[in-house]
């Protein structure tokens, strides 16, 4: 019986299986198409997807051959976001064909003794008490695939889904965009152009082409399924513009429509969703293939843990509870960026200049909309109660216990409980608000872990310690070897489901992040977010 059966080889499948044979697990992936498309509809990886790889020493390939632009853009609004201002290696939007993307993936999941069965469809999911069946149909005919757990990355119109009896409720089609990839004799100078006709992006791509992306008052009520002509993208480019730019050579050309739905659950018993399978919508700000990609970087690490009998199937629950948020808020934002972007009222002209004057005057608005399309500002709650801290130490035996001079200790997560994690103690605090002075004042638990530097460790900073998938056990500072350290590694171990998940380094950060002053012992889980954290002793 398989591990796991993965519907799907586009770049969110092929990162979760990867991620899956990191640690050793059976994993089958297979694909309806026959090869993989020449065509890109995605052309960006964000922040927080760059950081993604960079974690498992990804990154590299896909950085010199991408091209970095340090804005982003939101709802095709003429004032970029301001990517440069983030606190990350990578503080830009990387230009990179989906074509590619995948590729390197490809070849990190064979590399890693993965392989796809390209031209394998699935028809059917049935799930037991003990497992699931796929019926598959193939070149050679029809078979079933028994195995533990089936994840459907398999798009928009996922079987997977359909078959497991998902809801995907939300909104269908009102409004339709274009796209074409062309040679341009004479591109404009800026990412964007505007008018009151309409609007569309400008995306050089590294082969001489450029992609074209927008909508004009003519184009809105285009169906999609309806082919879009050369004759047609060059009309709606010289409406808005009064110039083709010398447009010729069309490579491809197709439409877009702002249906928004989203899976009423992302886990239903043996069965999960990922990526286009979990949410649908407008591809405004180049967010889709993103947020799928952090979807699976979620899910991976825990699937491998429950697979393997280091974790209650429970576990799984927490993949719809802290990334369902995450895709509402990505529908939400589409939405808003389809009605500033792809509608041209005079209404909605007023909006725009508004928004723009917005962005332009005030740098915490724009960090605030950058942090949210990057996806560096996603964070996941500890629980419902997650605005609390428990005052307490833990003692060399690894039990939690009251304590006058306390340490702060974040409220161990829902996902981090079972019967051998420490006991709470039985005191508790409100969360402190957070200190512009950079003083621990508040918890980092579901927090992003910065790439934090380090002194002493066996890699320049935290990212590569990553690499292989386990959680790490940073001693930021001296005392790495004492009593409580050695009951933060029982803890640690305990959580992760064996010790040898968790790798342990004493090092000095020499790197400044917001939140990240005094901070003596964070617990990073494999996907970069801080499990628990612990600060210097305070009264």
């Amino acid at each position: 019986m398989n591990d796991v059966v993965v519907v799907g080889a586009g770049p969110v499948g092929l990162l979760l299986a990867a991620e899956l044979r990191l640690v050793g697990v059976d994993v089958t992936v297979i694909e309806r198409a026959a090869a993989r498309s020449p065509h890109s509809k995605a052309l960006t990886l964000h922040p927080r997807s760059l950081e993604v790889l960079a974690m498992r020493g990804l990154a590299e390939p896909f950085v010199r051959e991408g091209a970095p632009v340090p804005t982003g853009h939101y709802g095709g609004l003429p004032v970029r976001l301001d990517f440069s201002v983030l606190d990350t290696r990578f503080p830009y939007t990387l230009v990179l064909p989906q074509l590619r993307t995948e590729q390197l993936l490809e070849e990190r999941l064979r590399a890693l003794g993965g392989e796809i069965r390209w031209r394998h469809r699935a028809l059917e999911v049935r799930q037991d008490a003990d497992g699931a069946e796929v019926d598959v149909a193939g070149p050679d005919g029809t078979y079933t695939l028994r195995t533990a757990w089936v994840v459907g990355c398999d798009g928009a119109g996922s079987a997977v889904r359909t078959s497991a009896g998902i809801d995907f409720p939300g909104t269908g089609t009102t409004v339709t965009g274009f796209l074409g990839d062309v040679v341009l004799d004479a591109p404009p100078s800026v990412p964007s152009v505007d008018s009151e006709y309409g609007g569309f992006l400008i995306v050089p791509l590294a082969d001489g082409h450029h992609r074209i992306a927008g909508s004009t008052r003519d184009s809105l009520t285009i169906p999609a399924d309806r082919p879009l002509t050369f004759e047609e993208l060059r009309g709606y480019v010289r409406q808005v513009a009064g110039t083709d730019f010398g447009m010729r050579a069309p490579r491809w050309l197709s439409r877009f429509g702002n249906a928004a739905r989203q899976a009423a659950r992302y886990r239903d018993g043996r069965v999960l969703l990922a990526g286009d399978a979990a949410h649908m919508h407008m591809p405004m700000g180049g967010q889709g293939l993103n947020v799928g990609l952090q979807d699976a970087f979620n899910l991976g690490w825990k699937l491998a843990a429950v697979c393997q009998g280091r974790a209650p199937d429970g576990l799984l629950d927490t993949y719809h509870a802290e990334r369902h948020p995450v895709g509402t808020a990505l529908l939400e934002n589409t939405q808003a960026q389809t009605v500033l972007g792809a509608t041209r009222t005079p209404d909605v002209q007023a909006l725009r200049s508004v928004f723009g004057r917005l962005l332009a005057a005030h740098p915490a608005v724009n960090r605030q909309f950058a942090g949210e399309l990057s996806a560096l500002d996603v964070a996941y709650p500890a629980d419902p109660a997650a605005g609390r801290l428990r005052a307490c130490v833990i003692s060399p035996a690894g039990r939690a216990t009251p304590g006058t001079h306390a340490r702060r200790v974040a409220e161990t997560p829902t996902w981090l409980r079972h019967e051998d994690a420490p006991a709470p103690c039985d005191r508790t605090h409100q969360t402190p608000h957070a200190d512009p002075t950079g003083d621990m004042t508040q918890a980092l638990t579901g927090t992003r872990a910065p790439d934090l530097g380090l002194d002493g460790a066996p890699g320049p900073s935290l990212y590569p310690l990553l690499a292989d998938g386990r959680f790490v056990l940073l001693h930021l500072g001296s005392g790495g070897d004492g009593p409580d350290a050695a009951a933060a590694r029982a803890a640690a171990g305990a959580i992760a489901g064996s010790p040898d998940r968790i790798r342990a380094v004493t090092a000095r950060p020499t790197t400044t992040h917001d939140g990240w002053a005094g901070r003596r012992t964070v617990l990073v889980r494999p996907d970069g977010h801080v499990a628990w954290d612990t600060a210097l002793s305070t009264k």
